[in-house]
């Protein structure tokens, strides 16, 4: 089964060079895509009350995959979205696992059948979450140990990379806009073992250090290091600029905070990208490492990231100013600003 989705904006942003590769030379930009593995996991919640279980759990509407028809006097009702991002938060409020949702179901008649892309690392912890709340639930929560799950970052020859992708139907399950950002490309899910160069002729494939460095790049926190369970606060992490959030739908686990802070319209500290003035050496920052102003005023917290690139949770006033942390005893200089995917006024 091959599940497509329509790319023409992607075409459009991608074209004026607003998220190429790192890289850089003729190699770079004569590539149709570059596919990054995305380092991540991905489990089949599949039954008849997949998305009303976890629509219970989840911040984003997850009914809208489902396709629940348009209520009296609503008109024709919507097209079904391929991908919704969204959080599982403890009851607190507090994010616990970051997540991508893929429908697998082509219509609203057919059995739900929903992929969740999650931190490997946490797969256990979420798969034993779910089964928490499952209860009686008409669903089925099983990991895919055979898919493998790709970044997709077109390139300046990117073509009609979907109209391809039939011919290798076989092998590709899911190709689709992510949903976070258009600056973050596709998602690209394959059987384990497939060519990619079939699958999109003309693709090159990256390391999942290149991943990461394009994240960083663009301020998209991703998986346990950038959003600690229980630590980060989904608002300050941007999931709503990440249309990762519906203020909307019903009751969910941990909704009552995340909705009294939208609804005070009050977020003074952000996940933000940084940029030290040297490449530091892997794991050299602690995570929560202090970031600090130059009169030595807290300034926030570094997250993670990778040489020189990284990611912190920064208050909005001290973002345009000098900061710096400690590494070592030593003063390490960084600047950070405000990714150009936010909404215009975000930094207001």
């Amino acid at each position: 089964m091959l599940v497509r989705a329509g790319l023409p904006g992607l075409r459009r942003l991608w074209g004026r060079g607003g998220g190429r590769r790192a890289g850089s030379g003729a190699g770079a930009a004569a590539a149709a895509a570059w596919c990054f593995p995305a380092g991540r996991a991905l489990l089949s919640v599949r039954g008849a009350e997949a998305a009303i279980f976890l629509q219970g759990l989840l911040t984003n509407d997850v009914t809208r995959l489902a396709g629940a028809g348009p209520g009296p006097g609503e008109g024709a009702a919507a097209p079904l979205p391929r991908a919704l991002y969204a959080h599982a938060l403890n009851v607190q409020g507090r994010c616990l696992y970051d997540l991508i949702l893929y429908r697998l179901h082509e219509s609203p008649e057919e059995e739900p059948h929903i992929l969740l892309e999650c931190d490997s690392s946490v797969l256990d912890a979420i798969q034993k979450h779910l089964k928490l709340y499952k209860i009686r639930r008409k669903v089925n929560i099983v990991p895919c140990l055979d898919l493998s799950l790709w970044a997709v970052i077109p390139g300046e020859q990117a073509g009609d990379i979907s109209g391809s992708l039939a011919q290798c139907a076989d092998q590709a399950l899911v190709l689709t806009p992510d949903p976070r950002t258009e600056v973050m490309g596709w998602r690209l899910v394959t059987k384990k073992g497939a060519n990619l160069t079939e699958v999109i002729p003309g693709s090159r494939i990256g390391s999942i250090q290149d991943y990461h460095r394009h994240r960083y790049k663009q301020g998209i926190p991703e998986g346990v290091k950038d959003l600690p369970p229980g630590v980060a606060l989904p608002l300050e992490s941007n999931l709503a600029f990440m249309n990762g959030v519906s203020f909307t739908k019903g009751c969910y686990v941990g909704q009552e905070l995340t909705a009294r802070t939208h609804h005070m319209g009050v977020i003074r500290k952000r996940l933000v990208p940084v940029q030290f003035a040297v490449p530091l050496p892997q794991e050299s920052i602690p995570e929560g490492a202090e970031i600090l102003t130059e009169s030595g005023k807290s300034a926030g917290k570094f997250r993670a990231g990778g040489d020189e690139l990284g990611i912190a949770l920064l208050r909005l006033a001290n973002i345009n100013e000098p900061l710096c942390l400690k590494v070592a005893g030593d003063k390490v200089k960084l600047t950070a600003r405000i990714p150009e995917w936010w909404p215009k006024t975000a930094s207001k």
